[in-house]
């Protein structure tokens, strides 16, 4: 019975340390660019570090970034993202662009990994006295499993699900890759690239 009691605390505990995490919305045409970089009359700001918990941790589990950019075109010519307008690190080597779908598969949550808290379904807590030999005796047990367990595991599941359908909705709604940029607009997006780092971005235009 000891051991099962450490066996479930131990569980609740690291099930406890995995909460679902909700996702906050980004908006890239009201964010605050750090890095900027110009090439023929065109323009790139972007940013990193967007997301957070769990999103966060997806990122760096998957050797993938989430970036916010803002382009504008003052060339004379209209441009296709992912076509005529590509991004490269420092030292001139193209970045790699996930379609957004593929970004979202990626870094988005698994609600049903949160099933797992219905383990906690069999706890039982406890309540002893003491005898008049001084030993503990247990008096009562109350299944608190029973709605820890199934409560726990709901509300985290409808956390994940429904902050996936925000992460989802904004990363499609600001998806750019294959956005024809008309000269004299400015055009926002979420790109997904591949890289563990934070590598500074440069325009390379075709």
């Amino acid at each position: 019975m000891k051991l099962l009691k450490i066996a479930l605390l131990l569980t609740l505990t690291l099930l406890l340390n995995s909460c679902a995490s909700s996702y906050k919305i980004i908006d890239p045409t009201h964010l605050n660019y750090n890095s900027k970089n110009e090439n023929q009359g065109v323009t790139l700001e972007y940013k990193y570090n967007l997301l957070d918990k769990k999103y966060e941790k997806k990122e760096n589990k998957n050797g993938i970034r989430l970036v916010a950019i803002k382009i504008k075109n003052n060339s004379e010519r209209d441009l296709i993202f992912g076509k005529d307008i590509l991004l490269t690190n420092s030292y001139g080597k193209q970045i790699s662009i996930y379609e957004n779908t593929r970004t979202v598969k990626m870094l988005k949550q698994k609600p049903a990994s949160y099933l797992l808290y219905l383990l906690l379904t069999p706890m039982n807590l406890y309540t002893s006295t003491t005898n008049s030999r001084g030993m503990q005796e247990t008096t009562s047990s109350t299944p608190i499993g029973l709605v820890v367990g199934p409560g726990l595991a709901a509300g985290n599941i409808i956390t994940a699900s429904s902050s996936n359908k925000r992460f989802e909705t904004e990363v499609m709604k600001f998806n750019i890759l294959g956005q024809t940029i008309k000269k004299g607009e400015t055009s926002y997006g979420l790109i997904g690239i591949i890289s563990d780092n934070f590598d500074y971005l440069k325009l390379k235009i075709e």
